[in-house]
């Protein structure tokens, strides 16, 4: 039963930025996406009270996935090594979380803003740099290592209009990104 009820949430939240996607996060109803799933809003209703629910679940994925790298991090001493383990697993993570949603989080900043995800995630992106530049706090260490986590992710937000599937615009951010941490 809970599989069965956590493949429903799924599908309702592959949905969601499906039709997001499609119109907008401002012009996408749980009516719409009921009827996009087949189901009442009722039924809809029974795994999300409202299409901020869902936002609210999406982010939760990426924070958790954060959490996760992070407590890694402090885990393992500060260098080269770290640092670059710290960038694969980010772009791992966005990488699997896909690139409709990196550019859904992207484009729909109001909604992020209106429910204050944007504050934590900020926050987030600042240890895990902070993790990335250690042992070397200076700001320009810390503003390389921020680089290095922004070409992972804004290869997901802004290349999409290139002609690269998923894997290779990973690889090419990957790249790029210990590229950068190697000047550090």
């Amino acid at each position: 039963m809970d599989r069965r009820r956590s493949d429903t949430r799924e599908r309702i939240r592959a949905v969601a930025m499906e039709l997001f996607a499609e119109h907008g996060y401002d012009k996408t109803s749980l009516r719409e996406i009921a009827e996009r799933l087949g189901v009442t809003k009722a039924a809809l209703y029974y795994h999300f009270r409202s299409k901020e629910d869902i936002v609210v679940s999406l982010s939760q994925d990426l924070r958790d996935g954060i959490d996760d790298i992070v407590a890694w991090a402090r885990a393992e001493s500060p260098g080269p090594r770290r640092s670059e383990q710290i960038v694969l697993r980010y772009g791992a993570l966005l990488h699997d979380l896909g690139k409709s949603m990196i550019r859904f989080w992207t484009e729909n900043q109001s909604a992020f803003r209106a429910l204050d995800i944007g504050t934590g995630l900020r926050y987030q992106f600042r240890v895990l740099g902070d993790l990335v530049a250690a042992p070397q706090q200076s700001p320009l260490a810390v503003f390389h290592a921020r680089q290095a986590l922004l070409a992972v992710s804004w290869s997901l937000s802004m290349m999409g209009d290139l002609d690269l599937d998923d894997e290779q615009s990973n690889a090419a951010a990957t790249r790029i990104a210990l590229d950068i941490l190697a000047r550090m």
